[in-house]
């Protein structure tokens, strides 16, 4: 059975460390990167013959932070999936990780049943977020219902009905089940919102979708 490749980007050795000897203990998944900031990551990516599935990244590195290091990532390796793990839980750090493409945002001190959540969650082509930094995100894009949409943007109701179910963990495949379309179809409509929103992601949508009322 192939295992789940995993990298943890962290400056704190010893943490990360300890960090790999949990996840390779996780039955499916295996540390295969280690790497102290964001530069040495993509030098570790570009020597490697295969990506690591999903990316642990702490928030706060010298040289490239995770941010920046998020950003690069889902540019040029879309497929990964990434998982913000931070000591912070700042509205700002918490953002800023989500919209530059985080699937996920965890706090350092989650118990480890919580990390291999996160971890399957992700796989599945979903985001996990804890309680506490879910309310942190929800509260911090709330708006009124009833104020008016972003720009008076206009949707159609099965453009509505798509954008309230890719806020939830289904994949498009299943969005494309629940709504009786083809995937095909469920890919035009998702190409049409990025377009019609001016979001790059799917993270972007569901950003829109809390912002607006949608969710």
């Amino acid at each position: 059975m192939n295992k789940t490749s995993v990298a943890i980007v962290d400056d704190h050795v010893l943490f990360a460390q300890s960090l790999k000897s949990l996840i390779n203990t996780f039955e499916g998944f295996e540390v295969t990167i280690q790497a102290s900031h964001g530069k040495n990551l993509i030098n570790e990516l570009k020597n490697s013959n295969s990506v690591p599935e999903i990316v642990l990244m702490d928030v706060n590195m010298p040289i490239m932070d995770g941010a920046e290091t998020t950003s690069f990532l889902s540019k040029n390796y879309p497929d990964i999936k990434i998982l913000a793990l931070s000591m912070d839980d700042d509205e700002n750090s918490i953002l800023k990780m989500i919209r530059n493409g985080a699937r996920g945002y965890l706090l350092k001190d989650i118990h480890p049943d919580i990390l291999l959540e996160a971890l399957e969650g992700v796989l599945k082509g979903g985001f996990y977020h804890t309680k506490k930094v879910s309310d942190t995100l929800v509260n911090s894009l709330h708006v009124d219902p009833n104020s008016k949409r972003k720009d008076h943007i206009e949707l159609a109701e099965r453009e509505m009905e798509f954008l309230k179910l890719v806020c939830t963990e289904m994949t498009y495949k299943e969005i494309a089940d629940r709504m009786n379309l083809s995937p095909k179809t469920i890919d035009g409509y998702r190409e049409q919102l990025f377009k019609k929103l001016d979001v790059k992601n799917r993270i972007g949508l569901v950003i829109f979708a809390f912002k607006n009322g949608y969710a």
